[in-house]
């Protein structure tokens, strides 16, 4: 069982659950007027640096 696991984990499933996971954080933390983090940027494919100069 843990074999399937780890292959839902690096698999597909595990990049689209970390995708969401990252998409939603972004999102809360420009709702909330805060930053996101550098983690959650990259794993959506934005580059931090970028991001800073596009939202003021």
């Amino acid at each position: 069982m843990s074999a399937i696991r780890s292959a839902i984990h690096t698999g597909f499933l595990g990049r689209a659950f970390a995708a969401l996971g990252a998409a939603n954080a972004v999102s809360a933390a420009v709702e909330a007027g805060r930053r996101p983090q550098a983690r959650d940027l990259r794993e959506l494919g934005i580059d931090p640096v970028s991001f800073g100069q596009v939202i003021r």
